[in-house]
């Protein structure tokens, strides 16, 4: 009951209803989760990830750095997991062009893992030009230990 209940404040946060909230004991204003994105100044891909996040009702704080390779050791993600830019939401990071798919998932269902990636920077996801060519395997990440978590 609690998880339908979790899933339905998600939603409702995805979709601008409602009113004030919080998320980690940080307030959320307007609705909007609070999505911290790392990235090099020099990649031009990451804002249109930003911009897909911002469209799907995030408030994205944006910092850019040199040193992505730090964010990313920190986080723990073996360097064959990783993307350009990393995004940090709550307790979990996601790495990469991840679809809101993945994101709510994750946000709804809050699985014991650190976070999310989408490894490398495939065609036609978030942010990314081209077509989608086949299904992206989205991963979960523990202690940077892979397992599947969602196929789109």
């Amino acid at each position: 009951m609690k998880n339908k209940f979790l899933f339905i404040f998600i939603a409702i946060l995805l979709l601008g209803i409602g009113g004030y909230s919080t998320l980690n004991g940080k307030v959320v204003d307007e609705n909007k989760i609070s999505i911290t994105v790392y990235k090099s100044p020099d990649c031009g891909c990451c804002v249109g990830d930003i911009a897909y996040l911002k469209n799907k009702g995030f408030e994205v704080n944006t910092i850019m750095t040199e040193d992505m390779l730090d964010i990313k050791d920190e986080h723990n993600i073996p360097r064959n997991m990783q993307s350009c830019h990393t995004a940090i939401i709550g307790n979990y990071f996601v790495e990469g062009h991840v679809p809101i798919e993945a994101i709510t998932k994750l946000l709804t269902e809050q699985p014991d893992i650190d976070g999310i990636t989408l490894p490398g920077m495939p065609a036609g996801t978030p942010g990314m030009p081209g077509t989608k060519s086949g299904p992206w395997v989205v991963y979960g990440l523990k202690d940077g230990k892979v397992s599947d978590f969602l196929t789109i």
